[in-house]
């Protein structure tokens, strides 16, 4: 009798199927890993008087100074107050409003026009901080721009729109929405394709209007979209992005531009302490992290839906 082959095992039949899939995911992986959680080694400079010379681990451990000096200074408490308002100031705009646009974009019954709305709404997403914050600045100029030139032609005063520091939330916010109004409303108008027609049907035969479907049916439907991506939201109402507040910062409006981010990077960077500079960074992200949970915990008793 001849010998037996050795046939492949279940198990390696498995492993040899799915090694393309480990190959796809092994760079993300291996990206996520080398910048998103060794850095997070770092963390340990917010308990350390971190010195150059003797390094992360060389440095005097000071415990909790840095976070106490942080909650107490009055520059801190003014910082955390900017943040805080910011945040909710950007929230309160820009999460209900892109809801409100995909609602206005399914009910449009010309997909031409729907598509052209959409498009319009989607390009700015595309442009780059830096060139937006540059196009503001041209076109709110206080000799040259264009809106303050039409402001005079109407006899009125030029208005200067970066030096007014009761302007810089504003200016902060809705062009932050004209930005991203079009792309926030692409999940929102994706959870409305997935509504049922026999509901939508089932309204019409019962004689409900336009507004009424939208209120008993849509909405209904896409509520648990609705509560998973507010919670994410009211989590970032803390982390106010960098690069936005810094480039529209100057002398006139620091005093409501001085965010946690903006902080961080002059105490850390530019003025070389590293310790306190972690310290305030940790503290947004603890305070980010706490504000998950408790929105998470208070929608999965509101609505029963919850990420966990």
């Amino acid at each position: 009798m001849g010998k037996k082959k050795n046939l492949p095992s279940n198990g390696n039949k498995i492993k040899n199927a799915n090694w393309q899939f480990w190959l796809i995911i092994a760079l993300p992986v291996i990206y996520a890993f080398v910048f998103a959680y060794i850095p997070m080694g770092g963390i340990v400079l917010a308990f350390k008087d971190y010195s150059p010379k003797r390094g992360i681990w060389g440095s005097d451990w000071v415990g909790l100074k840095y976070f106490q000096q942080f909650l107490t200074s009055n520059s801190s408490l003014l910082v955390i107050k900017n943040t805080l308002v910011l945040g909710v100031y950007s929230l309160i705009v820009n999460f209900p409003l892109p809801i409100l646009l995909a609602i206005g974009l399914n009910e449009l019954r010309n997909v031409r026009y729907r598509k052209f709305i959409q498009m319009i709404t989607y390009a700015p997403y595309f442009i780059s901080v830096v060139v937006l914050v540059g196009m503001m600045m041209q076109m709110m100029d206080l000799r040259t721009g264009i809106i303050n030139v039409l402001l005079q032609k109407i006899g009125c005063d030029p208005v200067n729109f970066f030096g007014d520091v009761g302007l810089f939330r504003h200016l902060y916010v809705w062009s932050g929405l004209w930005q991203t109004a079009g792309y926030s409303s692409v999940i929102f108008i994706a959870a409305l394709a997935g509504v049922s027609p026999d509901l939508q049907e089932a309204a019409i035969v019962d004689g409900a209007s336009r507004l009424k479907r939208i209120i008993h049916v849509d909405i209904p439907c896409i509520l648990p979209t609705v509560i998973t991506m507010l919670i994410f939201n009211c989590a970032s109402v803390v982390s106010i992005g960098f690069d936005k507040v810094y480039l529209m910062q100057n002398n006139l409006n620091a005093n409501v531009s001085e965010v946690i981010s903006t902080f961080v990077y002059k105490v850390g960077v530019v003025s070389g302490n590293f310790g306190f500079s972690t310290a305030a960074g940790l503290f947004q992200s603890v305070v980010a992290f706490v504000l998950l949970v408790a929105v998470n915990k208070i929608c999965k008793k509101v609505t029963e839906t919850s990420l966990w």
